[in-house]
């Protein structure tokens, strides 16, 4: 799966553990949660860590600014009980790859304090993330996001998983290599999965570049469709629209 850092190096992982969760990149995402586990019944704080960052991304998404932080609290916690900082930056990553995909660009910083004794592949996702991946370090990326660590901006409409979408998709934008054609599948995907939060900043960039070319019908269309999404119970409403 495309938001997956340090999957692919667990091969103790017990799929089993893994219930079902939407969207379906989480469950790739905290794979490493269920690792090193041989009974059937998962320890608790695995549970309770996992329920806890699909909660947390979830609630991010949708601009509900308080449930997320305590849930990200919650499963910081829970992953700090085992003093393992490969897990911790598991989750960590997953909590900035969620503002890339939002157009949050910004240094990973709860991952940076653990980079030291993160594996090759998390070091590498977490460089993706800033727009600075390495050529060396694409193979060590999730597969469904090494294309837009390359620069392919046609690999996007193969991703399956949404917000793996929206991540690539953000990455290109951070770039400078997204398309119009770019921005307007992330809006689709966004607006289709009702994620206020990536549908504004989506929409934002779409309106600056209106904007700068002159297009006053298409920006005022534009912020017309911004307000209904700021509607009177948004809580989301100030999305970014810097573009690097």
């Amino acid at each position: 799966m495309a938001v997956c850092p340090g999957c692919g190096n667990e091969t103790a992982v017990k799929q089993n553990f893994l219930l079902p969760t939407k969207p379906a990149f989480l469950a790739a995402a905290l794979c490493s949660l269920a690792a090193c586990s041989s009974s059937p019944k998962p320890p608790e704080w695995q549970v309770e860590a996992k329920s806890a960052m699909e909660r947390s991304v979830a609630a991010y998404l949708e601009g509900n600014r308080r449930v997320e932080a305590a849930e990200l609290a919650r499963a910081r916690s829970q992953l700090s009980r085992t003093g393992r900082p490969d897990l911790l930056a598991t989750a960590e990553l997953l909590h900035c790859a969620s503002r890339v995909a939002s157009l949050v660009f910004e240094p990973c910083a709860g991952f940076e304090p653990l980079r030291a004794d993160a594996t090759p592949s998390q070091r590498a996702y977490a460089d993706y993330l800033t727009g600075q991946a390495q050529a060396h370090s694409i193979a060590l990326l999730p597969p469904a996001q090494r294309a837009a660590a390359a620069g392919d901006t046609g690999a996007l409409q193969g991703i399956a998983d949404p917000l793996s979408q929206l991540l690539a998709a953000g990455v290109l934008l951070q770039t400078g290599r997204a398309s119009p054609a770019v921005v307007a599948l992330a809006i689709d995907t966004a607006s289709a999965q009702g994620w206020r939060r990536p549908l504004l900043a989506w929409l934002g960039v779409q309106l600056q570049r209106a904007e700068q070319g002159g297009d006053a019908p298409e920006a005022l269309r534009l912020q017309r469709r911004m307000a209904i999404v700021q509607g009177p119970d948004a809580a989301v409403k100030e999305p970014r629209k810097d573009e690097k």
